[in-house]
């Protein structure tokens, strides 16, 4: 689920243009600049402009694009946070097919996914440890709550049922109808946030949740006071990640449940 992340924060700052009556076009302000995500995460999305209606007279720009997410600038080793800007959470159009298929696995399911994108060198710095991770779901699941995992990505939680659906918009309209995701920063989170489901997130001290964070959600950092942005693996990130423990994690995914 890496890389939708960017495409959802974008459907936040769209949010409500087209009762404008306008568009938001994704760029420079010359050219609309989708990225391999796009198409999937904006589809029906009436808030959007789309690649070749950059002169349409509805257009409005917001400079928001691979290299310029507003959020953070790069600096080759790491990034730093733009802590004046804090995501509006976004938003999902689903098809009857996608909501169809989300109605066939019952509402109210607990999500508890330990995946980080593993392939990119950043994974590391934000990854809970997967054994912590297998001790939330057996408490959860020790008190009745039906605990279940998407059926991607390298770890998979034992005890579980896996859910396994055709897309990442298919997940998420499976998650829409969640009482609980608990999960690493990253797409799910901004996802979940996008269909209004609530969620303990594993920030720890890689990036701010004050940056890339949402209200509705319980987001934990280990008390870290600084967020390094660091791409490769570093000794902070992982102290941060160790001070959260396992009853801070269940006991927020309680608060949220009961």
């Amino acid at each position: 689920m890496a890389g939708y992340g960017d495409e959802l924060i974008a459907t936040g700052l769209a949010r409500g243009a087209h009762a404008r009556g306008k568009r938001i076009a994704l760029g420079d302000g010359k050219l609309i600049k989708w990225g391999p995500f796009s198409k999937e995460i904006f589809k029906n999305n009436p808030n959007i402009a789309v690649p070749g209606s950059e002169r349409d007279k509805d257009v409005e720009w917001v400079p928001y694009y691979k290299g310029n997410r507003i959020y953070n600038v790069g600096h080759g080793t790491h990034w730093t946070w733009n802590y004046d800007f804090h995501p509006a959470p976004g938003e999902m159009f689903f098809d009857e097919e996608e909501l169809t298929f989300a109605e066939t696995l019952p509402s109210g399911l607990v999500f508890v996914e330990p995946n980080t994108p593993w392939h990119k060198p950043v994974a590391p710095n934000k990854a809970w440890s997967f054994s912590k991770y297998q001790q939330v779901t057996d408490v959860l699941l020790a008190a009745g709550y039906p605990v279940v995992q998407f059926a991607v990505g390298r770890d998979r939680l034992a005890h579980v049922q896996t859910i396994k659906t055709p897309s990442f918009r298919h997940s998420l309209a499976v998650v829409k109808r969640a009482a609980l995701v608990v999960t690493p920063e990253g797409g799910l989170h901004h996802g979940t946030a996008a269909v209004g489901t609530r969620a303990v997130v594993i920030f720890g001290g890689f990036v701010p949740p004050a940056s890339t964070g949402y209200d509705i959600h319980i987001n934990l950092t280990g008390g870290a006071k600084k967020f390094c942005g660091r791409l490769t693996p570093c000794q902070h990130c992982r102290d941060a990640m160790a001070a959260i423990t396992v009853d801070e994690v269940v006991s927020s995914a309680l608060s949220i449940l009961k």
